[in-house]
């Protein structure tokens, strides 16, 4: 059973826990009651074998609509509609004229999962395996797929063989099995590949619309599989209240190797869009967050990955198999028959089973050559042990899979001549499959099976092996490599197929076990199958999925709509007097474009220059005397320099500790005597980290001290960062009145109570001392990517808060301004000095009067100032702020306390040109 890792409302995890209790309680209870009656209910989980009841049959004809309901909190009774989405449907069709269509039910796990789940009504959607290129045909299809629960996706001959032979089974299957990608020899080849990514997209997209043209709300979307990597991204832009899941039935591999395709970032961001992201073993599921996390640069937290906010939850969720199914047909006259003939065919023999696709990651050539070494070294058991190969035949038009059957032939052939004997031979090896009864009948008299895959998503042959054993005990050797070790690693023998010298050791080992230690295996083993069927997998998956997106809508933080771009443009024209906050990086910047780079471009992005597009529309803005604009950035004063030198604005440099006046010189807001003798302590342990951690880089203020990793390994990073901060706190600021900010891929140091909330009080007293304004500011946008700490800006000019009665200090002039290269100049201050502390200002500073609508005019005739108390600080009523002329709005991060949201650079200089414009 998956865990639950998420840390948020206690009460939505606690009664996840207690339904998932109640649940099994009833199976328990239901199971001791119905066991009999259930036992023949499921069907057949792998096409590797059919049996010809009509149970299947009559499900997808809806034969079993008849549900329990879920039990809602008021104890009425709901069910839930569940579009299974695949690239296969559990029907094959075939044409019989113009209008008719023949339909052969084929068994899957899939099916036979979801015939368990009782809470929902499963729907199928997925291509039915023909081109129909004609409407009536089309029409035909569709009705007679209905009357089993399904509907098509119809795909062309071209997209099947772009999408499917091309980019699926060509590129995706071999990647995930570590078998890495098809050597690119010519430009065609490599042109090949781009079209089939765009055939793949399409077929999503064509996915999609049929899932939405069936969708109602409420539903569950579950997609299945590397054919659909795309579809939870097209159904997310779609609708993106539709609760989406996405599993993924073979490996998923190691970032080093998943980093290798072309389209990694694209994959994995569509994947992301899912609610749910499910695989067979924990293994995957890291490996899938760990290929977030260095690829994309995104959060690995132990629930999943979280984008900006949003977090998409990653579990592991290992499927198994119907085991009353096979237990129930082994008391079956026509297996008992099959059982019979068996153990008089191999009497006196010990029966080594291996049961594979005849695929290249089944390991079925090192399963016999570890088989041969065995003889090898064991002549007594020659005439006593017979190992039976069932190798189905699969993709036999492939030029590497009709290499390997010459190849296994071969290995057997010689095998069989040096070791066999005119009445027995050592392998008897099968290129077909084996109907239901006959393969349960293989199982039961089976003494050893053997799987060697080299790597296998979950393998359910150990699974099918382990139900059928009950009686004979067999003894199971698994590779480590195949899914199914994590869950009956215990009770097999687990082996690398690789070494062939310790398989075939683990033969021996088998064959000479004793009859108490295959007891103990097989029984923890069978209690596993037992328990952990595949309709449990299924019913977990999808209320899991519901808990899911419940927790997610439960979330104390919620995402900030986006700003209403006509409604803030409209207020700005009715206003008099404005006051635009800008901030500079990620804000007014210039996005670098490195697609699918890992780590970006480092140089360039480090590089920050204003964006070319807003040039125009702040020399308009600024032109325009009742708007005025204030750059408040952690950037330093050069680099604001360089970017807005030409403009007639006010610059904050460095959190607003440095403030340059409309077409005047650089002053400093730093409160007087500051102790500042941490820089070259903190300097050296950053420059330390600098050097051992690569593609990181310090940069070095005049008021703070920043350490960023943001180019640098994620996960390395966040490690050094967490051993910096051990450095800082015991070492240089132990006793030094800083704060330490930890930016998402940061740490700065930075002098106690720096915040752009807190230096805004002085800024504004400033401008409003210099412009000497004759009316109160009634227009306030403020739009940024600030750190946490830095956030309180957007929350200072909230009109909804209460004021804190503060007025605005006015710094004299003679401690403001200061030369440019007089950097940390109080640094070396009196002693007396240095040993001052700053006192945190209060949380929520505010502005005395701050929202004075009835005394506007006295403002007015005062010229915007009344008198203080201290001479060092001046109040003033400034500001007549409603509500509704306020907007906040922070860039691309959704975890904001601002009122609103815009996605990116770009969408900050849309709006800005359209201010402009209107203006």
């Amino acid at each position: 059973m998956p865990r639950s890792n998420f840390n948020g409302n206690s009460s939505v995890r606690t009664s996840r826990i207690d339904r998932l209790l109640r649940e099994r309680l009833r199976k328990n209870i239901k199971a001791s009651h119905s066991n009999e009656a259930n036992g023949n209910e499921a069907i057949d989980l792998e096409p590797r074998f059919m049996e010809g009841d009509d149970i299947l049959e009559r499900y997808l004809e809806g034969a079993s609509a008849a549900r329990d309901g879920w039990e809602k909190p008021d104890g009425g009774l709901v069910t839930q509609r569940l579009l299974v989405v695949a690239n296969r449907l559990p029907v094959s069709a075939v044409r019989r004229g113009e209008e008719s269509w023949s339909l052969e039910v084929s068994g899957g796990g899939l099916v036979s999962a979801l015939l368990g789940v009782k809470e929902v009504e499963a729907k199928w959607i997925g291509w039915a395996g023909v081109n129909v290129p004609d409407e009536p045909g089309q029409q035909a299809l569709t009705k007679a797929l209905a009357e089993k629960r399904c509907i098509p996706v119809f795909l062309d001959e071209e997209i099947v063989h772009q999408y499917y032979n091309g980019y699926c089974n060509n590129i995706l299957w071999p990647l995930f099995h570590y078998l890495g990608l098809p050597q690119e020899d010519r430009l065609a080849t490599t042109r090949s590949f781009q079209s089939q990514f765009a055939a793949y997209k399409k077929a999503n997209q064509m996915f999609a619309d049929v899932v939405n043209e069936h969708y109602e709300e409420g539903d569950v979307v579950w997609c299945h599989d590397y054919h659909l990597m795309f579809l939870p991204k097209c159904l997310k832009d779609h609708n993106s209240n539709m609760k989406v899941g996405w599993f993924l039935h073979t490996p998923f591999p190691s970032s080093e190797i998943h980093r290798t395709l072309p389209s990694r970032s694209e994959i994995l961001r569509a994947v992301l869009a899912a609610d749910l992201v499910g695989f067979h073993t924990y293994d995957y599921a890291r490996h899938f967050v760990s290929a977030c996390t260095r690829i994309l640069g995104l959060e690995g937290t132990p629930e999943g990955v979280e984008d900006q906010g949003r977090l998409t939850r990653v579990a592991a969720f290992p499927i198994g198999i119907d085991s009353e199914r096979f237990i129930h047909a082994l008391e079956s006259s026509e297996v008992q028959k099959h059982i019979k003939e068996l153990k008089e065919r191999f009497s006196g023999r010990k029966v080594m089973l291996g049961v594979d696709r005849l695929d290249t990651i089944k390991g079925i050539p090192q399963k016999i050559l570890a088989f041969e070494k065995f003889l090898e070294e064991n002549p007594y058991w020659h005439d006593k042990v017979v190992l039976l190969q069932i190798a189905v035949p699969t993709r036999t038009d492939v030029p590497e899979y009709q290499k390997l059957t010459s190849q296994v032939h071969e290995i057997v052939g010689r095998i069989n001549g040096r070791f066999g004997t005119l009445t027995t031979v050592p392998i008897h090896h099968l290129d077909r499959s084996l109907d239901f009864f006959a393969l349960c009948a293989l199982y039961a008299v089976t003494d050893i099976a053997l799987v060697t895959s080299l790597r296998d998503g979950m393998n359910l042959v150990s699974y099918e092996f382990v139900a059928c054993q009950d009686e004979k005990r067999g003894v199971l050797i698994l590779s480590e490599f195949a899914g199914a070790a994590q869950s009956l690693g215990a009770g097999a023998i687990l082996v690398n197929p690789w070494n062939i010298t310790e398989v075939a050791a683990s033969i021996g080992q088998a064959l000479n076990m004793s009859a108490e230690e295959r007891e103990k295996r097989h029984l923890h083993n069978f209690l596993h199958v037992t328990t952990h069927t595949a309709q449990n997998w299924a019913e977990t998956f999808v209320s899991e999925l519901n808990d899911t997106v419940v927790e997610a809508q439960q979330r104390t933080r919620q995402v900030p709509p986006p700003l209403p771009v006509e409604e803030a443009t409209e207020r700005y024209l009715q206003s008099s007097n404005r006051l635009l906050i800008l901030g500079f990086n990620a804000t007014l910047t210039e996005p670098v474009d490195t697609p699918d780079r890992r780590g970006g471009d480092q140089i360039r992005e480090m590089d920050l220059k204003l964006h070319p597009d807003l040039k125009e529309p702040l020399k308009r803005l600024c032109s325009d005397p009742k708007t005025t604009i204030v750059v408040l950035s952690g950037s330093d004063r050069a680099v604001l320099d360089e970017n807005f030198g030409e403009f007639n604005m006010w610059l904050a440099a460095e959190n607003g500790m440095f403030l340059r006046s409309t077409g005047g010189g650089w002053m400093t807001t730093m409160p007087e005597h500051s102790n500042m003798e941490w820089v070259d302590s903190v300097k050296h342990v950053f420059e330390y980290f600098t050097e051992r951690t690569p593609r990181s880089h310090l940069e070095l203020r005049e008021t703070s001290l920043v350490w960023n990793y943001k180019y640098a390994d994620m996960e390395f990073g966040r490690l050094q960062a967490r051993d910096m901060l051990q450095h800082l706190w015991t070492g240089p600021i132990s006793n030094a009145s800083v704060d330490v900010v930890q930016g998402s891929r940061s740490v700065e140091v930075r002098p106690v109570g720096v915040t752009k909330g807190v230096t805004i009080v002085r800024i504004l007293g400033e401008i409003v001392h210099s412009k000497s304004i004759s009316a109160p500011i009634d227009y306030v946008l403020c739009v940024g990517h600030s750190l946490g700490k830095d956030e309180d800006i957007y929350t200072f000019f909230e009109p909804e808060l209460p004021s804190e009665g503060i007025g605005i200090p006015r710094p004299k002039l003679s401690d403001m301004t200061k030369p440019s290269g007089d950097k940390r100049s109080e640094k070396n201050g009196s002693k007396s000095s240095q040993k001052q502390t700053h006192q945190r200002p209060p949380e929520n500073t505010r502005i005395d009067n701050i929202y004075n609508n009835s005394n506007s005019n006295n403002v007015a005739a005062n010229g915007g100032r009344r008198s203080s108390p201290s001479p060092d600080t001046i109040t003033w009523n400034v500001l007549d702020l409603k509500g509704d002329n306020y907007f906040s709005c922070a860039v691309g991060r959704t975890r904001t306390n601002a009122r609103y949201l815009l996605p990116t650079s770009d969408d900050v200089v849309s709006f800005l040109r359209d201010l402009s414009r209107a203006s």
